[in-house]
C-alpha cells in the first residue's frame, strides 16, 4: 500500500539492533511528535550516534517519513486483522472503526499535530485516510447486499464518511471539537452503526 522505507530492511550484523532502533524512534515520535526533536536530540533519546541514525535515513525528514510510514503500514495489518476475524457485516463495520480508534489511540495530539504541518508525513497520513475510506464504502456496500443495513445511497455516504475522516486528518474536528483523532474514530463508528442499521 505504502512504499517500504530502506529503514525496515536493515541486513547483515546489526540488523535487530538497527530494527529495534526503529521501533524505539516510531514509539519516540508517536508518544511526543516530532518537530521538535534535532537528530542530536534524536540520538540522545535512543542512546545511540548520529551515524546510527544515518544508518536508518539518510535526513530527519526521511527519518520521520519512515517512521510515519511504519506506524501506518504496522497499523492497517492489526486493523485488518480485526476486519477477518469478523463475518456479520454490521460487526465487520464496528470491528473495523473500533480498530482504527485502538492503533490511532497511543498517538499524541503534538504527533498528530506534527503530521498535519509537516506535509511528507501528511500525504502518507492522507493515503492512509483515503484507503481506510474506501474500506468502509466496500463494508457498506457489503452490508447492504446482505440485507444487514437499510438501503442508502453508499456513495453519499462514502462520502460524508470521507469527508469526516478528511476532517479528522486535518485536525479540524480536534479543533472543533476538542476529540482526539482516535476518540473521533469511535463516535464516527456508533453514529455510523445507528445510521445503517434495520
Amino acid at each position: 500500500m505504502i512504499d517500504s522505507a530502506a529503514a525496515l530492511q536493515p541486513s547483515g550484523r546489526g540488523a535487530a539492533r538497527r530494527s529495534a532502533l526503529f521501533e524505539e524512534l516510531v514509539a519516540l515520535f508517536v508518544a511526543e511528535g516530532f518537530a521538535q526533536f534535532t537528530l542530536d536530540d534524536i540520538a540522545a533519546r535512543l542512546h545511540c550516534s548520529k551515524r546510527t541514525l544515518y544508518g536508518l535515513a539518510g535526513s530527519k525528514e526521511q527519518l520521520v517519513r519512515a517512521a510515519v510510514v511504519h506506524f501506518f503500514r504496522s497499523a492497517t495489518a492489526r486493523v485488518e486483522a480485526a476486519l477477518a476475524a469478523e463475518t456479520d457485516p454490521a460487526a465487520r463495520l464496528a470491528a473495523y472503526l473500533r480498530a482504527v480508534s485502538a492503533e490511532l489511540a497511543p498517538g499524541s495530539a503534538r504527533f498528530f499535530d506534527d503530521l498535519a504541518a509537516f506535509e511528507p508525513a501528511a500525504e502518507v497520513y492522507s493515503r492512509n485516510t483515503r484507503a481506510a475510506a474506501r474500506q468502509i464504502q466496500r463494508l457498506i456496500d457489503d452490508g447492504v447486499a446482505e440485507g444487514a443495513f437499510r438501503e442508502t445511497h453508499v456513495a453519499f455516504a462514502a462520502d460524508v464518511i470521507s469527508s469526516v475522516m478528511v476532517r479528522i486528518q486535518q485536525r479540524q474536528v480536534a479543533e472543533a471539537t476538542g476529540l482526539a483523532d482516535a476518540e473521533a474514530y469511535g463516535h464516527l463508528a456508533e453514529l455510523l452503526l445507528h445510521g445503517l442499521l434495520r
